[in-house]
């Protein structure tokens, strides 16, 4: 038996190295050219359609031969860790960042933007609040331990990802970065909105183990800024946080 199955497992090898590369690897020898062509068609194109959908900036900067040639490029030499089509788009970034580089066919910033368009599927399909800690909604945030939403994701660019589209595409990265935080409410409808580099550090405080309280949090970061007024800080800071805690992005405080 160990030959017979020795041989299936090397035309299915055969047959897979062709559908992922068939420009270049011939298909095997027993079966009809009309019957692969099918399933050469059915695999790229369900691959490419979740990534176009995935993508919708990426695909609308880029023309048709361009845009077939990267997906191509994934197909044929990515070796995917999962088996679910909705976790495609993570595979995709992942190889942009750590397989792809630095290409001549992709804007310097593809790499941020196509993390930046992951981010929404990544959070609208997140089960990271199915178990949520004991949380007080109405604790007291300066003197509590705020607890960050599961599903608020802090995020921090080199390039205006936000901004890029058909209208502006920028050759160099921004000044200054691009923060943002991403989350997703109660509704389960996807917010993204534009910080500044105060209120993301705020966020990275608030998501260290063990959690400063809202106040300590502020004083750390009047401390930073080596700010005159430290108290202006911490009142402007207040009102920060409760403006988190409106937009979900804040649950309450740790029980």
């Amino acid at each position: 038996m160990a030959e017979p199955q020795a041989d299936f497992i090397q035309q299915q090898l055969a047959f897979a190295a062709h559908i992922r590369d068939p420009q270049t690897v011939a298909a095997p020898a027993d079966i009809e050219d009309r019957r692969m062509a099918i399933y050469r068609e059915l695999f790229y194109n369900n691959v490419e359609g979740f990534i176009s959908s995935g993508f919708p900036v990426l695909r609308q900067l880029s023309d048709d031969e361009t845009w077939h040639r990267r997906v191509r490029a994934f197909f044929r030499d990515h070796r995917c860790q999962t088996p679910y089509f909705a976790e495609i788009a993570a595979e995709f970034v992942e190889w942009l960042q750590n397989s792809r580089g630095e290409h001549p066919d992709d804007p310097p910033f593809t790499q941020e933007l196509a993390h930046y368009e992951w981010v929404e599927l990544a959070l609208s399909v997140s089960d990271a609040d199915r178990e949520l800690p004991a949380v007080d909604p109405n604790g007291d945030l300066m003197d509590g331990h705020p607890v960050l939403s599961p599903l608020a994701w802090p995020l921090a660019y080199q390039w205006p990802v936000h901004q890029i589209g058909p209208e502006f595409q920028p050759e160099a990265p921004g000044a200054q970065p691009t923060y943002l935080v991403v989350n997703r409410d109660r509704l389960d409808a996807v917010h993204f909105l534009e910080i500044n580099a105060v209120t993301y550090r705020l966020l990275q405080l608030l998501s260290d183990e063990p959690s400063p309280s809202g106040r300590e949090a502020l004083q750390i970061i009047a401390k930073e800024l080596d700010h005159p007024q430290p108290e202006a800080v911490i009142a402007h800071g207040q009102t920060l946080l409760e403006d988190l805690k409106a937009r979900n992005i804040i649950l309450g405080t740790r029980v």
